[in-house]
């Protein structure tokens, strides 16, 4: 099976950012949300980024336009499912609606069509066994800025088929990523080993060790940290992490408690740059 089309279902960050590589990877995209209005507003964004792409020479102006005329929104998930020989859901980091979401699209999609879900931590086996087609569904796990991030986690699940994993990899080289096969574990490979830094990152801001900026600029100068760990909670979301740590909690044991300070941020509704504030403030997200 060759995949041409590609489904993506919920037009939020790492949606849109889904979209944006499969269109650059050459496959038509139907970008799906239950909101129009988020779809118009992904649109928009996606847009805007590749002209940044063009702006910066990873593109020229013809393949951005040729890209953006590969993403057509869909109106129902009935088209999202009916077009698509890969569907990638992108919907909130919650399993009962992950699980509803494939429910529906079963009846809607053909035999041959793969389930991947965008998780971070939840468990691919739990999902596929509401479908008809376990081997056919498979944890694809993109990283926030998708366009940016080159890895992509490729997870197995109990009855994942190796060619769901191969077309899988074969797809994610052509959006331009590294691959990594991960069989099914809470957390994955990165979500799991991520989740650790940063909540004992919370517990040393908590127990007054340094600053949250000292703490990053230690991590990012003497690990050699690209971001650090306050940078990227705010990035990924303190909400989302948060319930990433309390299923490894509950998975995987104490160890993965959520510290104190960082279930007090989120219940201030500091959930980090979307929110215009987390550990640190973003005015800008308020303009």
């Amino acid at each position: 099976m060759s995949v041409r089309t590609v489904g993506v279902i919920g037009s939020g960050t790492m949606g849109r950012g889904i979209a944006y590589v499969s269109a650059a990877g050459g496959f038509q995209t139907f970008l799906y949300d239950v909101s129009p209005e988020a779809v118009d507003g992904a649109l928009k964004t996606i847009r805007k980024d590749f002209d940044k792409a063009v702006e910066k020479n990873i593109l020229t102006a013809g393949q951005a336009d040729e890209a953006v005329s590969r993403i057509v929104p869909c109106t129902s998930l009935e088209q999202a499912g009916r077009e698509s020989d890969l569907v990638i859901e992108a919907v909130p980091e919650d399993m009962a609606l992950k699980i509803e979401t494939f429910r529906k699209l079963e009846p809607r999609s053909p035999a041959g069509t793969i389930f991947a879900t965008n998780t971070s931590a939840l468990s691919i086996t739990e999902m596929a066994a509401a479908t008809g087609r376990p081997h056919a569904v498979v944890g694809m796990h993109f990283f926030n800025p998708v366009p940016r991030m080159k890895l992509l986690e490729i997870v197995r699940g109990l009855e994942t088929s190796d060619t769901t994993i191969e077309i899988c990899t074969e797809v994610g080289v052509k959006m331009g990523k590294e691959i990594v096969v991960v069989n099914e574990s809470p957390g994955f490979v990165t979500s799991r080993i991520n989740a650790l830094i940063g909540n004992e990152a919370f517990r040393m801001l908590q127990e007054g060790v340094a600053s949250a900026r000292d703490i990053d600029k230690a991590l990012k100068l003497g690990l050699n940290h690209p971001m650090g760990p306050f940078e990227m909670v705010d990035l990924v979301g303190l909400d989302v992490r948060l319930s990433i740590l309390k299923h490894l909690e509950s998975t995987l044991g104490e160890r993965f408690r959520p510290t104190p300070l960082m279930v007090k941020y989120v219940k201030a509704g500091r959930l980090g740059r979307k929110a215009g504030r987390g550990v640190y403030d973003y005015p800008e997200a308020g303009r």
